[in-house]
């Protein structure tokens, strides 16, 4: 493939209620070893699962993005700004990082911090 620098392999070991699995996923990159070497690699894809747990997976779980079946026109773009919009606002305004209990407690009192 053109462009192809590296290709690293991780390996991600979770235990979640006593159990415990092992997930191995590859990687491939246009960046040099020279500009991101293991490391960095790894630091990247941290910095992007990152961005996924705290936006995208708030938008899916708790606010039922994936749900929703508006499709057509600029709707879908609008009712994601005003998500995120939301998930700003009410992250600015209480002190919950677990966002469905900061959504409980905005829902509950909504003019209180």
């Amino acid at each position: 493939m053109p462009g192809v620098q590296q290709v690293c392999r991780i390996t991600r070991q979770r235990t979640l209620k006593g159990k415990t699995t092992i997930e191995i996923v590859l990687a491939i990159t246009s960046l040099t070893r020279l500009r991101a070497d293991a490391g960095k690699l790894l630091a990247l894809t941290r910095q992007h699962w990152s961005i996924e747990n705290r936006l995208h997976y708030v938008r899916d779980v708790s606010m039922g993005e994936d749900a929703c079946r508006v499709r057509s026109g600029q709707a879908p773009q609008n009712l994601s700004a005003l998500r995120n919009l939301a998930i700003g606002l009410i992250r600015r305004r209480t002190r919950h990082r677990f966002m469905p209990d900061a959504f409980r407690r905005f829902w509950q009192t909504p003019s209180r911090p």
